[in-house]
């Protein structure tokens, strides 16, 4: 981006922070400028691009894979008509009180429809993971128990042959909804029958009768440090969040956002950040239906032959996967790249590797540097807490806390954990008021669980890195505390490009080893060549002096990727390491066992 874009305060806000010293070495951190009103409810944005950009485009969805069919497009007039719609179809089905509509598909215009539609007349809406469906043709039953514990009204899918035997086992006594396929489904509601509902004043009424209060979503946390917990997200969350963003980045008021957006709105990342910020700012939104994933990715790879984002949003592990693509192709990297304002990560630390490909292929094909950032928050947090607007020397640094957020640093086992307030923290975790009573502090701040510090003691303004979840952390047999989210970035950047991921290892035990996860290059490198690179990547951490809390000792290469069918790798592309050191319990043994097992790569 050209200078003057970092320094025009109608662009991006400029740095600001106020530090307020507490006892015991804690400490606050909060920006001085005042939180602007928000919206009362999400459906305001949406009345409000129908009215004023009835013709502009609001969404749009490719044709299915292998199909040569045109995406498939509203513009914000016809998207309101079609929310109104399914909106009186709902109120007409009388459904239970209190209960969620639930999405158990993958992320679609019909899906968008629904849980637009929900929230406009009251009805807390819950999008879950695909993957919870998939699983149950295994014979899993955790979307049994999910749909247990949400209790809902309605559940819909896109298509009875795709989540038909999965929801026909869960005992549903909900109606269900499919857009394709109802009519062989006893019982089942087809979403047309929704979509051609006539609407009357009585959404009208629903709408107005809304709070900020009013529950608007339910998401269920990702899992990776417990089981899921249900997080309630209220319509204050949503709109006071877009609000901290749209006055923390304003020029996104001046340019309306063009999206390409796999990321899936089972998760905040994907379903509040992203979504939403299409929906306040009356930008449009093309659906990607790609994923970080080998053969998936290819979708992604067309649909930016087809489609020029303006910001770009993923996790690391996604554009890990383009930029083989996007190396060897400067056609695409010349349009993909060619009209971006932002491109951004979350959900992951990413490698700084990764983060110099990136600037290496822009700087190939752009006259201006690529602006590359990003942001910090939780699914309880609807969900950003900070944001970096401005030029970032490379990852690590998550930014500052936006208008209206307190962010409050605490000692904790070596490290400075945590804890935010403000209007976008969630009020509590639906149905789990034990849960709810721990997540906050008696200062009424929620406890995250990550750790942060200043890239700078001596100037905040320089930004807040994150220095990895505190209940991923364990300590060596010593009594050292390793930093395990740390430590990852570093190991994964020092096999690079052969390793696509790793896993630490070490609790309780006197050394830190890694299974790491081979990438392409990795996979194509002989096994004497490969060994001696992670021996000397190994030996390169040793020489930074970082001490054994920062040191592995013995890697085992794992020639398969992380499975997603297991859990070992979520939705948004990251590897859960809780997960992993579960389900690979044998290849943790063999990476301490005495004497050596053969596969086993020693510093």
């Amino acid at each position: 981006m050209p200078d003057g874009f970092f320094d025009d305060p109608r662009r991006l806000a400029p740095r600001r922070v106020i530090r307020t010293e507490l006892r015991g070495g804690a400490f606050v951190l909060r920006s001085p400028e005042p939180l602007a009103p928000a919206a009362r409810c999400v459906g305001e944005w949406l009345e409000r691009w129908a009215q004023a950009t009835p013709q502009a485009l609001a969404v749009a969805e490719p044709a299915a894979p292998g199909s040569p069919g045109p995406w498939r497009q509203l513009g914000w007039g016809a998207l309101r008509r079609q929310v109104g719609a399914v909106a009186q179809a709902l109120l007409d089905l009388q459904l239970a009180p209190g209960r969620p509509v639930v999405v158990v598909s993958d992320n679609a215009i019909d899906h968008l429809v629904l849980m637009l539609a929900a929230m406009h007349v009251g009805r807390a809406v819950c999008s879950v993971s695909s993957a919870y469906c998939r699983l149950a043709q295994d014979g899993n039953s955790r979307i049994r128990a999910i749909l247990h514990t949400l209790e809902p009204a309605l559940v819909y899918a896109a298509s009875a042959t795709a989540y038909g035997p999965a929801l026909a086992h869960a005992g549903l006594t909900a109606p269900v909804v499919f857009s394709e396929g109802a009519a062989g489904v006893p019982g089942a509601v087809a979403y047309a029958q929704l979509a051609a509902a006539r609407e009357t004043p009585a959404v009208a009424a629903a709408y107005a009768a809304l709070t900020p209060d009013t529950h608007a979503k339910y998401l269920l946390t990702s899992g990776s440090t417990g089981q899921p917990k249900v997080v309630i997200n209220t319509h204050r969350m949503l709109c006071a969040n877009q609000q901290m963003i749209a006055q923390t980045l304003p020029f996104l008021d001046q340019d309306k956002p063009v999206l390409l957006d796999w990321l899936p709105w089972s998760h905040t990342f994907g379903g509040n950040h992203n979504l939403n910020l299409v929906l306040r700012t009356g930008g449009t939104l093309y659906i990607d239906d790609g994923r970080p994933l080998p053969g998936a990715i290819d979708r992604t790879l067309a649909h930016l032959r087809q489609v020029q984002p303006t910001v770009y949003f993923n996790v690391p592990r996604g554009y890990e996967m383009l930029l083989p693509a996007l190396e060897h192709d400067a056609a695409l990297a010349r349009h993909f790249l060619g009209r971006l304002r932002m491109l951004f990560y979350a959900g992951a630390g990413m490698p700084v590797s990764t983060w110099q490909r990136l600037e290496a292929v822009a700087a190939r094909v752009r006259d201006e540097p690529l602006w590359m950032t990003t942001s910090w928050g939780s699914t309880e947090t609807a969900p950003a807490v900070t944001y970096a607007h401005w030029r970032l020397a490379g990852p690590g640094v998550i930014g500052l806390p936006m208008p209206g957020v307190a962010l409050k640093f605490v000692p904790n086992q070596g490290k400075l954990e945590m804890r935010v307030q403000g209007d976008n923290v969630f009020p509590g975790y639906r149905g789990n008021p034990a849960a709810t009573q721990a997540a906050f502090d008696d200062e009424g701040y929620y406890c995250i669980g990550d750790a942060g510090r200043l890239q700078d003691e001596a100037d905040p303004l320089q930004g807040v890195v994150f220095d990895g979840r505190v209940a991923e952390d364990f300590k060596l047999s010593s009594g050292t505390w390793v930093s395990v989210g740390t430590l990852r970035l570093k190991l994964v950047s020092a096999l690079a490009p052969h390793a696509q991921d790793a896993v630490i290892t070490g609790h309780d035990r006197s050394e830190i080893g890694a299974l790491v996860f081979l990438g392409e290059a990795g996979r194509a490198l002989p096994a004497p060549q490969l060994a001696a690179r992670v021996r000397q990547a190994l030996r390169a951490l040793k020489d930074e002096g970082a001490g054994s809390s920062q040191t592995p000792t013995r890697v085992l290469l794992l020639p398969d990727a992380p499975s997603a069918a297991a859990g070992e790798i979520t939705d948004k592309g990251y590897v859960n390491q809780r997960q992993v050191l579960m389900r690979r319990a044998a290849e943790v043994s063999a990476l301490y066992a005495v004497p050596a097992d053969p596969r086993v790569i020693c510093a």
